[in-house]
C-alpha cells in the first residue's frame, strides 16, 4: 500500500523531530518552522501538482516532501537540508516506500533552500514554490517591532498570502497583501529576491510562469 501524508503525520518520531526543529529555529531567532509551516507547505505543494498533473502519486509525494522539508533543523540550521535528507531516507525506508519515490522526496528536501537548491524535477519544483510562498505575520514569534529583523518585519507586514495555480494560463501566482506602514513592497522584493528567482525557475520547470502580485500590483 502506498504511503500517504496522513501516514507521515501520524508518526510520533516525525512529530518529535519537527517540534524540536521548530524549537531550534526559535532559539536562533528564525520565524516559525513548525507544524503550521509544514502543513501549509504540504497542502500548497499538493495543490500545485494536482492542478497541473491531476490528483496522482506525484502530488502526494510533493505533499510528503513538503511536510518533511524542514525536519533537518532538528540538527541545526546550517545543514538542515542535508540532515533532512538523512532523516527522511531512514524513516521512509523503514516504512517500506519504494526507492524511486524516496529519491523524489530526497531531491525535494535537498534542494528546497534558495541559497543552494535547484528545481530538479516536478516534485522538488512544487515544494520550492510552496515553501517560498509562505509569507505571513503568523510566522513571527516576537511581535514587538523593536525586536524585528528584516525577515520578521516583512513577514509581519504580510496580512495575507494566497498561491493559485492556473493550468489553463500556465501560471502559478503568489498574491500578497502587505501593510506598507510596516514594510515597503520594495523591501520585500529586495530581501526575498533569491526566493523569487528560484520560484521563477521552479515554475519554468513545471511549464508555468511564476507571477507575483503584491497589493494588486504585478511585480513578476
Amino acid at each position: 500500500m502506498s504511503i500517504t501524508l496522513s501516514d507521515i503525520q501520524g508518526r510520533d518520531d516525525i512529530r518529535a523531530y519537527i517540534e524540536r526543529a521548530d524549537h531550534n529555529t526559535e532559539i536562533i531567532g528564525f520565524t516559525e518552522h513548525g507544524f503550521r509551516h509544514a502543513e501549509l507547505t504540504a497542502r500548497r505543494a499538493y495543490d500545485i501538482l494536482a492542478a497541473l498533473d491531476g490528483n496522482g502519486r506525484s502530488a502526494e509525494l510533493a505533499a510528503i516532501a513538503a511536510y518533511l522539508h524542514d525536519i533537518g533543523n532538528v540538527a541545526g540550521r546550517a545543514i538542515h537540508a542535508q540532515a533532512g535528507v538523512t532523516i527522511a531516507y531512514s524513516i521512509l525506508r523503514e516504512m517500506g516506500m519504494p526507492p524511486a519515490e524516496i529519491a523524489e522526496i530526497i531531491a525535494a528536501i535537498a534542494n528546497h533552500d534558495e541559497t543552494s537548491g535547484d528545481p530538479l524535477g516536478r516534485v522538488p519544483a512544487a515544494v520550492i514554490i510552496a515553501d517560498k510562498s509562505d509569507v505571513n505575520r503568523s510566522r513571527v514569534r516576537n511581535i514587538q517591532p523593536s525586536n524585528f529583523d528584516e525577515h520578521d518585519r516583512i513577514n509581519y507586514a504580510a496580512i495575507s498570502s494566497d498561491l493559485v495555480t492556473d493550468p489553463v494560463a500556465s501560471s502559478i501566482t503568489l498574491r500578497l497583501e502587505i501593510d506598507t506602514a510596516i514594510s515597503s513592497i520594495m523591501e520585500y522584493f529586495e530581501r526575498f529576491l533569491t526566493r523569487m528567482v528560484i520560484s521563477r525557475r521552479a515554475g519554468e520547470l513545471l511549464g508555468c510562469r511564476f507571477r507575483l502580485n503584491i497589493n494588486d500590483t504585478w511585480l513578476l
